[in-house]
């Protein structure tokens, strides 16, 4: 058995003292130690000393992507690299990628988080996981591999890609557990079907961690129903230490270990703290990571949080589904728009499958025109009209994004399919 009664079952009152104890033990440690964190502190006038209480953490400067990117690679770091026993860094693929770094402690620190969130959602050492995050630089496939191990789970390092070979590994090893990204799962299980194989009758799966991308309730339901497992929610940044927090089994909401993180939710634009409920960025403070200390991480990512005890009787918040990053949402005619919406949208059409993509571009007047393919449903190809799907996926799209978009269906298999992140917006606006 693996998880922390003596933590899990904490009050409310009292992991707020252990937090308070650990964020001054952080600030202390990083004002020391970390050249970057001295001169930000510095910069705002505002000592260790100054922070006495949880409600004292407002006093300090968030940190941003940039700050890693400015201090490329290891400007932020607060041990000497001879204590740094891994790196792992972004792809760089909008400007200088973003090196982190592990102490073997802050090793310890990410895989006692994520076990703990998979043991609360059901994994057991009888399980058979089979890890289909890409290992490597990114963060996934080492984070789950590690997380399995401490439970003492079996793993099947499958990593991503060769769809086949999953299938096949799924069926011939008994996987009842797969780690990969929705997308890839829906490919998973429309691949497997043309092999004649069935995930729900002729494997032993039974339950699925995906993030690393945003997806939406409505795609969780279609995955459960064609596969016959329980899909659970994954969150992390590579700079917060990859994949680190899951829903429990009662999937209502992400959470956050509060002996490990204290987490905010601000105004994007204004920096304001935001209340309970209220959405907004997220923010993280990691408490006791060493190599690449993260206090008041801006993540990016847009969600609420959840304070009330869950029904699974921890006290620890949560957070609700991520509905996007702060920068992959995009304006169209002075409308807001993220990618999880039009998902969330079009899973309320029955009539297509999960497979979309957005293409953002201006008319010959400049204005902003979103086009959003589809694929019909290959249960309805024969069935219904593609005009009047056409006509039912526009109306359900304005209702929910205040923006009527051009709409195409179009045959199934037609749209990409991707092994890792999917790649949902293509914004020739920018081109």
């Amino acid at each position: 058995m693996y998880w922390n009664p003596v933590v899990e079952k904490m009050s409310k009152s009292e992991l707020n003292e252990l937090q308070e104890r650990k964020l001054r033990q952080t600030v202390e440690f990083a004002y020391r130690y970390s050249e970057f964190y001295r001169k930000l502190y510095d910069k705002a006038g505002v000592k260790p000393e100054d922070i006495k209480s949880l409600e004292d953490l407002e006093k300090l400067p968030f940190v941003k992507k940039q700050d890693l990117r400015d201090n490329y690679p290891y400007g932020m770091f607060a041990v000497p690299l001879k204590d740094v026993v891994r790196i792992h860094a972004s792809s760089g693929t909008t400007g200088k990628p973003t090196v982190t770094g592990y102490t073997y402690s802050d090793l310890e620190l990410w895989t006692e988080s994520l076990a703990r969130g998979l043991y609360s959602a059901g994994v057991r050492r009888e399980d058979v996981i089979q890890n289909a995050y890409g290992y490597g630089l990114f963060t996934g496939g080492l984070g789950f591999h590690y997380a399995a191990e401490k439970i003492g789970a079996t793993v099947i390092p499958a990593s991503s890609g060769n769809t086949q070979r999953q299938i096949e590994l799924m069926r011939d090893l008994g996987t009842t557990v797969i780690c990969c990204t929705p997308s890839y799962m829906v490919y998973l299980a429309e691949y497997a079907e043309k092999m004649g194989v069935s995930l729900r009758d002729d494997t032993k799966l039974r339950m699925g961690f995906f993030g690393a991308e945003p997806w939406s309730e409505e795609t969780r339901k279609r995955i459960e129903e064609k596969t016959g497992i329980d899909a659970i929610n994954v969150y992390g940044t590579s700079e917060i230490s990859g994949p680190v927090v899951t829903e429990c089994h009662e999937k209502a909401g992400i959470h956050f270990w509060s002996d490990i993180f204290i987490i905010e939710v601000i105004d994007p634009e204004t920096g304001e703290r935001l209340g309970e409920g209220e959405k907004g960025e997220l923010v993280v403070t990691v408490l006791g990571k060493e190599a690449l200390p993260m206090i008041r991480w801006r993540t990016g990512d847009i969600t609420a949080i959840i304070e009330e005890k869950c029904n699974c009787g921890r006290w620890h918040p949560r957070i609700e589904r991520i509905v996007g990053r702060a920068d992959d949402m995009f304006i169209v005619r002075g409308v807001n728009v993220f990618p999880s919406q039009v998902e969330y949208a079009l899973m309320q059409v029955k009539e297509v499958s999960e497979h979309y993509q957005i293409v953002l571009d201006r008319d010959e007047a400049g204005l902003d025109v979103m086009t959003v393919l589809v694929e019909i449903n290959p249960e309805y190809k024969d069935k219904v009209s593609y005009e009047d799907v056409r006509k039912k996926v526009t109306e359900t799209l304005k209702s929910y994004l205040n923006v009527t978009p051009k709409v195409e269906i179009v045959e199934p298999e037609t749209l990409p399919r991707f092994e890792g992140k999917a790649k949902r917006v293509i914004d020739k606006r920018k081109v």
